[in-house]
């Protein structure tokens, strides 16, 4: 089989090839954060800010190129009920990129412009593909997988940059950026709120979503913690103390649900991988972000609290995702280099 030229790349290039940005810029980001207490980790976690920030750019190549040259192409795919849901993990990954710049580098101009342009496509991309959902007939509940919760996700994610970044502006620029952030984060928590009603329908009452969609269902602790550490990062930006003590109660119980949901999910894995229905596709970079998500609630939990179960628990889940990131992306690589992984799944 002849390898596939750039045109028939772009042509059906997957919306979702920016979950790897998204996964492997929280790994960045938490290796990081563990480096400050084990410093060999310090330089792992520099390569991979670099490595991401590249991965980005070769990335954007093939998925503007398809917006440009085979738009119809684009659109279809923002259209159906099931991969549209996947097209914000573009706009998530600028807003991941503002906070890995804005941690690993002084140049905060850059951190600034990535959020700005991360927020204004985010909001674009959000209400294109729920009121495309709303206005449509075609999503049944087959369809309703935890991949719905990413518009919400990207929704909450603007704080995470967004709220450290105010402190680089002033006058009527904050108040908009924080006012921003505010929308983002409870437009999105109520979303989420919604969504986990009905993936939780499905999970009790339809068939579960098996094959390429098995590792959707880590999806759920993205917002799980993604969610508490904005409303952190937004509540420490007012002038209300108690706010601060009841966001911290909020993070432990959401945390908690985290923890069970990590157990939850790893034994749905596990099955599904025993009976035969997990095999590779690029949905496995949706292990990665959501429990990077996790394990970041987890670390600030314990820069709150100084409790050493967070932090242990915290390390653990960080264990995991460099598994399940070193694997992906050694499959990856090997599907780039067969031209494999740019074959439409049946």
């Amino acid at each position: 089989m002849a390898y596939p030229s750039f045109s028939d790349i772009s042509r059906s290039f997957a919306p979702g090839w920016f979950a790897a940005v998204m996964g492997t810029g929280v790994l960045a980001m938490t290796t990081r954060s563990l480096g400050l207490r084990w410093p060999l980790l310090a330089a792992v976690a520099e390569a991979l800010h670099w490595f991401n920030s590249a991965l980005f750019v070769v990335l954007a190549v093939p998925w503007l190129t398809r917006w440009l040259r085979f738009r119809p192409a684009a659109i279809q795919t923002l259209k159906h009920p099931i991969q549209a849901s996947f097209y914000p993990t573009f706009s998530i990954a600028l807003l991941v990129l503002a906070a890995q710049w804005l941690v690993f580098s002084p140049c905060v101009e850059v951190a600034i412009t990535l959020w700005w342009l991360g927020v204004l496509l985010h909001f674009a991309f959000s209400f294109a593909v729920l009121f495309l959902v709303f206005r449509g007939e075609v999503v049944g509940l087959e369809h309703v997988t935890p991949a719905k919760f990413i518009p919400a996700v990207g929704l909450v994610v603007m704080p995470l940059a967004g709220g450290p970044l105010l402190a680089h502006m002033d006058g009527a620029l904050r108040e908009w950026a924080l006012t921003i952030n505010i929308i983002g984060l409870g437009a999105g928590s109520m979303m989420y709120l919604g969504l986990l009603g009905l993936t939780l329908h499905r999970h009790y009452l339809h068939k579960p979503a098996q094959g390429i969609l098995t590792p959707t269902v880590w999806i759920h602790l993205a917002p799980i913690g993604v969610i508490p550490v904005s409303l952190m990062n937004v509540v420490e930006q007012l002038p209300y103390q108690a706010a601060r003590e009841v966001a911290t109660v909020l993070m432990l119980l959401v945390w908690g649900f985290g923890v069970w949901w990590l157990v939850m999910s790893s034994l749905l894995t596990l099955a599904a991988r025993q009976a035969g229905q997990l095999p590779f596709a690029l949905s496995w970079w949706g292990f990665t972000f959501p429990i990077g998500a996790f394990v970041a609630e987890s670390l600030r939990l314990t820069q709150v609290l100084g409790w050493s179960s967070t932090f242990g628990i915290g390390v653990a889940a960080w264990l995991l995702l460099c598994v399940f990131w070193v694997i992906t992306l050694y499959r990856t690589v090997r599907g780039v280099t067969s031209g494999a992984i740019f074959q439409p799944h049946p």
